[in-house]
């Protein structure tokens, strides 16, 4: 029997995107975030989440992708303090669609090139029963992602 995968659903750009359940702490509703001067794009500023300061961080930024529009249902993900070095760190995304269970059938792993230089642990396929029409998740590595791009030319990490 297949191993199956805990994911949360969300979606950035219209593109649906997913990343391990056990490294995300909680959701929240978007709230104001206070701007850190000097701070560089990928740092959308901190926010005081019950008493602890956190990083919120654009995740479209760290991916590569656009800036997206201003969305209504825009969401923090609060990553677990492991997943970035012991700090609070949160992820804006557009909306968060689902809390799935997937199997390893329906996820097609990327070759080692794609999942070191694009982030991509592989690429889930769920819904439909015919196997043309699923509809497409890519799972993304967000501890790589934090990993490389917050690490300051030092080692420190820069959130």
């Amino acid at each position: 029997m297949a191993e199956m995968k805990d994911i949360v659903q969300f979606e950035i750009g219209g593109v649906q995107y997913a990343l391990d359940i056990n490294i995300a702490r909680e959701i929240v509703e978007m709230m104001p975030i206070t701007p850190v001067p000097r701070a560089p794009e990928h740092i959308a500023g901190i926010i005081n989440l019950r008493g602890e300061i956190t990083n919120i961080l654009n995740l479209n930024y760290l991916m590569g992708l656009p800036a997206g529009e201003e969305v209504e249902n825009r969401k923090i993900i609060v990553l677990v303090p492991e997943a970035a070095d012991g700090s609070n760190v949160g992820l804006i995304v557009d909306d968060v669609q689902s809390v799935l269970q997937v199997s390893e059938e329906d996820i097609d792993q990327m070759d080692e090139a794609m999942s070191r230089e694009a982030y991509v642990k592989g690429i889930i396929k769920i819904g439909k029963d015919s196997s043309e029409n699923k509809d497409l998740i890519i799972w993304i590595d967000i501890a790589k992602i934090l990993a490389d791009t917050l690490k300051e030319p030092d080692g420190a990490v820069a959130v």
